[in-house]
């Protein structure tokens, strides 16, 4: 079994929901970490969802902040990350590791 620690997915949020991160084929990926980040003057939401369900619904980001979350899901191969935000200031930082 190799593992492969490495950042999932180092984005801009959309305004609708776009997939962040696909789990390869033979793989199966540990989310560890999430950071979302709002570099507008303004608050802003987002939304993540592992492979259709909600993680983090309309969530609320204050302006010019950092929300960090530890955080231990296992996706299956195929499986998606995706997410969006009401605003194209919001990113998305998200950390895992891949076992294949």
């Amino acid at each position: 079994m190799a593992t492969l620690t490495k950042a999932l997915a180092r984005t801009a949020a959309a305004t609708s929901s776009a997939t962040l991160y696909t789990v390869p084929s033979s793989t199966t990926t540990v989310i560890s970490n999430i950071v979302v980040t709002n570099s507008a003057a303004t608050a802003a939401t987002f939304t993540i969802t592992l492979d259709g369900v909600d993680l983090f619904k309309t969530v609320a980001i204050a302006a010019n902040s950092t929300a960090m979350f530890d955080i231990k899901q296992v996706l299956a191969t195929t499986k998606i990350i995706a997410g969006f935000a009401s605003a194209v200031t919001v990113s998305f930082h998200i950390s895992g590791v891949e076992i294949s």
